[in-house]
């Protein structure tokens, strides 16, 4: 998928609520009327309902071209599905283990009916969907994007009409997404329950935008409490299974959203009922728009699409694509085909009779020329013959005495390395560790090495040290004191997680 080379502008489709945004590269807005393009990109997405998500281990000996028929294999062992339906399997590896074994991948699931049915509004109205992603994929682009910085474990809570998820990704990555049972529409139904009358779903997700979980009517804002109470009591259960499903010492930070744009309160009911430091899932994705609010999947969507293709999740369940241009379909090609045959069919004689004229002339002068050539041929190889000789003689003597100039030459470099460059590579040596302790940096390793194109001579001296401000400091000393004998230069300082140290590698270039 090379949207960004071959596509104008993008176009989102959400088939479970049946609206549509375009894009270009800095602005989105809704469509109203959307509709088949040629330079359009056509994207979607699976809601976490429709589809099956799981893990599979996959042992690191089996070829990768063989990688995807063990999935679907062992998918088919372990989910006990129907052997009569062909469904559409899909996958991505997961993050490295400490497995030595086996490869771990991230399985998704879906019937291709559920497919049918559900985006068969949207192919009547805009014909190709070029990709429909599992939603829970999408949010690795907050991470690529860096509209997310931080690593660590983190948690996506985000309720829609008539679904609502919650995922995990660990270091930027994708590990782990439920399906929660408190849509809008579940919601709707038992805060109905508890309020003994029914009202509109959409009066319901009204109050919820505009008063969030603090309704200005008491009544209304107990069993809101009440309603609430039991969500997060239920979010609270997936996530402490997922916990220790994924041996998670906790959570770092969660992200809450909806459809209808950020719930006031929501922050208070996932610090008491999930013990979780949350933010409002509404980010700022650098589109120009005139809406007051835009689904933050329908903003995703559109922002992945702009991705390069090593950035994003390659996970796509559209069977909506769009046909190849015209030389590359079967009909095209053999259209392609039978009209240049009959373009060669009706040259090919009188192009034959021409190129038989000529070559007959051609033969005639070129057989006079050879008997002229093969004369002066004869004649040069016996010159060439004997003056070949002639060199390879005095080629001969020329390696013996250049043979022995080298050997002085050797000898004469050893007595030198010994009486000078010994010595003198001790004395700078010494010169350059001596100030170690006094800066607390430990040498791991020193080389003297000799670029082969400068021909410069240098010591790389490998510094380790328990803070990088040591090293910053030691090398700050050696170039205020040393700059008239050397060059100092470094690329970076890293830190090993695992010793708790840093480490640099100082190139020290001698004048």
């Amino acid at each position: 998928m090379k949207q960004k080379q071959a596509f104008a502008n993008t176009i989102s489709a959400d088939p479970y609520n049946n609206s549509y945004y375009t894009s270009t590269t800095t602005q989105i807005k809704i469509a109203d009327k959307p509709q088949y393009l040629k330079d359009q990109y056509a994207t979607s997405y699976l809601k976490t309902q429709d589809f099956i998500t799981t893990s599979i281990a996959v042992s690191k000996n089996i070829p990768e071209e063989d990688v995807g028929d063990v999935i679907e294999n062992k998918i088919y062992e372990e989910l006990g599905l129907d052997m009569a339906i062909e469904y559409q399997i899909d996958y991505i590896k997961g993050a490295d283990s400490t497995d030595e074994s086996n490869n771990n991948y991230h399985v998704f699931v879906v019937d291709p009916l559920s497919i049918d049915e559900a985006f068969a509004g949207v192919v009547e109205q805009i014909k190709y969907l070029d990709q429909i992603t599992p939603v829970p994929l999408l949010l690795r682009t907050l991470y690529k994007k860096e509209i997310i910085e931080e690593n660590g474990t983190h948690c996506f809570i985000y309720f829609q009409g008539d679904d609502a998820f919650l995922t995990l990704y660990e270091d930027r990555e994708f590990l782990y997404t439920k399906s929660l049972k408190y849509s809008f529409s579940q919601m709707h139904d038992r805060f109905c329950e508890l309020l003994g009358e029914q009202i509109e779903v959409n009066e319901f997700t009204k109050m919820l935008s505009e008063e969030g979980l603090r309704s200005s009517e008491s009544e209304n804002q107990q069993f809101l409490i009440k309603l609430f109470g039991e969500v997060f009591l239920h979010i609270n259960d997936v996530i402490t299974y997922s916990k220790r499903a994924f041996e998670l010492e906790k959570i770092d930070k969660g992200y809450i959203g909806s459809e209808i744009g950020a719930i006031a309160g929501m922050d208070e009911y996932a610090q008491t009922y999930l013990g979780l430091d949350s933010s409002d899932f509404d980010f700022n994705y650098g589109f120009e728009t005139e809406e007051w609010y835009i689904d933050q999947i329908q903003l995703l969507m559109h922002l992945t699409a702009q991705l390069e293709a090593e950035d994003r999740y390659e996970c796509n369940f559209t069977r909506f694509h769009r046909p190849p241009p015209f030389i590359k379909r079967a009909s095209g090609q053999l259209i392609m085909t039978v009209a240049a045959a009959s373009v060669v069919a009706m040259l090919y004689p009188g192009f034959y009779w021409i190129m038989d004229g000529i070559e007959g002339v051609k033969k005639l002068a070129m057989t006079s020329e050879y008997q002229e050539v093969h004369i002066q041929r004869l004649d040069r190889e016996n010159q060439i013959k004997h003056h070949t000789n002639e060199r390879d003689k005095v080629k001969t003597l020329v390696d013996n005495e250049m043979q022995a100039l080298e050997d002085k030459k050797s000898v004469l470099s050893q007595i030198h390395d010994v009486k000078v460059n010994y010595p003198m590579k001790a004395k700078r040596i010494t010169n350059l560790t001596k100030d170690l302790n006094k800066y607390h940096v430990k040498l791991d390793e020193i080389l003297f090495l000799e670029d082969n194109e400068t021909k410069e001579k240098m010591f790389k001296l490998h510094l380790l040290s328990k803070k990088d401000k040591r090293i910053t400091n030691l090398i700050e000393w050696y170039t205020k004191t040393q700059s008239s004998l050397y060059r100092f230069s470094i690329e970076k300082i890293e830190y090993d997680e695992e010793k708790k140290i840093y480490s640099s590698e100082l190139k020290v270039v001698l004048k």
